[in-house]
């Protein structure tokens, strides 16, 4: 005849069985693990052991459990990647151990020709992460709504990992965790660069009233997106968008305009960032039809709105391979980051614009890290078929993507190419190279314009740090010519950010059919290596 009671202390509203935040139940004779039950299993005596068991559908979150309205204690129910009847059960120890339980990882920056691991501290396990995690789900808009509503919504990993999207930054003036900056000073915070984990972050935050921490950017929202998703008990990973594309107008096609000296103009609000990082977590879709549970995508970086809030997510991976753009949540979004078509226009001096052949791949070397090993993973075929493959035909036409269909090669027969030297360090002079063909059976007139300037990682070009223009390029049928550009310390050093990038762009504008070419490159500049020696003393101290 004992009855138990389970009440989810979070909620403000009065838990009720309807939203399942309240659960009444009594001692069976053996667990069943389909709902919440308890039974007996200690042996005859004095002192009786009881287990209990939760639904594996039950609402996440802080919850008090009373025995006959006398004995009570409080527990806290997470996701339970291990439970099979859990949504987000997840079949491999090795993985489990990867995405759950590893405090400490790896996430990826750099360019696409040199990814850049930068070791991050999860931290989810530390004193008083889990509290700051709990806490982000009760400050979230919907839960001051309806409180009742929101925490019945956190059986769902779908609405957590939503939520989460939008929490973990602070662009709605929501009170999220980061608030992000992509100026070149970070005055009044401290720098994205700065950050080694997410443990400083979300204390921080938890202890200043739920205060925007200063400063995020891409990476370090992923992080700490990761690190509340694995406290969780949701698996989670970072993942590193290389090229990745924003696309404001939703029209799948990123256009971007070069002036005559090949520098790019802000016409448009279209842009490619060197890289991005979001996160993806792992869980069965159940409000989507067979073949989508798994990875999905979630992005807590804040770029556009999603149902009048800053998210983007949960999607599933496979979808933006398979072109399946009407899925929950914001499938177009992602898709285009990973496969907008670019086109480039050449603006004159007149105004008028001519489009021009530019060599540009958008969503490259997609990356994360490996299971088991600092080693990076490249998991760009989860996210799209290969160049040029039937399959991928057959997702740009379900995705209706015509700019990518209908696209033809368009070949002047003049060709740029960007080659760089073997080291480029922070520091140092060094050259870069454009190099000319012309593959037509007639002479060519041309103007070549190679430019460099410092860039940020999210596409914003800086100050010039280098320019070559070279009005009477001329070249036989057949012909090749190679020209240097000289990078000198003194000229970049104040072009560049603290992602020590420069963008290369070598346009080629042929005289008599005004058909331009142009080819881009990004560069990482290697920082200096630091040796540290120490000296022994005669004493055999060290100092």
């Amino acid at each position: 005849s004992h009855r138990f009671i389970t009440d989810q202390a979070s909620c403000d509203e009065v838990p009720v069985e309807q939203y399942g935040t309240k659960a009444v139940f009594g001692l069976s004779d053996a667990i069943d693990d389909t709902r919440w039950s308890a039974a007996v299993t200690g042996p005859p005596g004095d002192i009786v052991s009881l287990s209990i068991c939760s639904a594996p559908d039950a609402p996440i979150g802080h919850y008090k459990l009373t025995l006959d309205s006398n004995a009570q204690f409080e527990l806290i129910l997470l996701f339970n990647p291990w439970c099979p009847r859990d949504t987000v059960y997840m079949d491999s120890e090795e993985k489990l151990e990867e995405y759950v339980l590893a405090q400490d990882g790896i996430i990826y920056r750099g360019n696409a020709k040199y990814p850049i691991p930068s070791a991050w501290e999860f931290g989810q396990f530390e004193e008083g992460i889990l509290d700051a995690c709990l806490r982000i789900l009760d400050e979230n808009p919907k839960y001051k709504r309806n409180p009742g509503k929101d925490c019945s919504g956190r059986r769902n990993p779908i609405y957590v990992c939503r939520v989460l999207s939008a929490m973990v930054n602070s662009n709605d003036r929501d009170n999220g965790v980061l608030e992000g900056c992509w100026r070149d000073t970070f005055d009044g915070g401290i720098s994205p660069m700065a950050w080694r984990g997410s443990v400083e972050i979300l204390r921080t935050w938890n202890s200043t009233s739920c205060l925007p921490v200063r400063f995020g950017q891409c990476w370090v929202f992923a992080a700490v997106a990761c690190t509340v998703s694995r406290a969780l008990g949701i698996p989670c990973r970072v993942v590193t968008n290389y090229l990745s594309a924003h696309d404001t107008n939703a029209n799948l096609v990123i256009e971007r305009y070069v002036d005559e000296n090949g520098q790019l103009q802000n016409i448009s609000k279209d842009m490619i960032w060197n890289y991005h990082c979001w996160v993806e977590s792992w869980m069965a879709r159940t409000d989507l039809k067979a073949g989508f549970d798994g990875w999905q995508a979630s992005d807590p970086t804040p770029q556009e709105k999603s149902e009048e809030v800053y998210c983007c997510g949960p999607v599933p991976v496979r979808a933006i391979k398979e072109g399946e753009l009407t899925f929950k949540y914001d499938t177009p979004f992602v898709f285009a980051e990973v496969n907008a078509d670019v086109e480039t226009f050449l603006k004159y001096k007149d105004g008028s614009t001519r489009k021009i052949t530019a060599t540009s791949q958008v969503g490259q070397k997609i990356s994360t890290k490996s299971v088991g090993s600092d080693e990076r993973e490249d998991i760009t075929h989860l996210y799209k078929y290969p160049e040029g493959s039937d399959e991928e035909r057959e997702a740009f036409k379900k995705a209706k993507h015509q700019n990518k269909l209908l696209k033809q090669p368009v070949n002047s027969g003049l060709h740029v190419n960007i080659k760089v030297s073997v080291e480029m360090r922070k520091g140092c002079d060094f050259d870069v190279f454009a190099v000319v063909n012309n593959t037509t059976p007639v002479e060519k007139k041309c103007r070549l314009v190679f430019a460099s300037r410092g860039m940020s990682y999210d596409g914003s070009i800086g100050q010039e740090c280098g320019f070559k223009d070279l009005l009477n390029v001329v070249l036989p049928p057949g012909g090749e010519r190679k020209v240097s550009l000289r990078l000198s310390y003194s000229k970049y050093c104040n072009a560049i950010t603290q992602d020590n990038l420069i963008r290369l762009g070598a346009l080629l504008i042929d005289y008599s059919t005004r058909d331009a070419v142009l080819a881009m490159r990004t560069i990482v500049l290697e920082n200096p290596e630091i040796t540290i020696r120490v000296r022994r003393h005669n004493h055999d101290k060290f100092y």
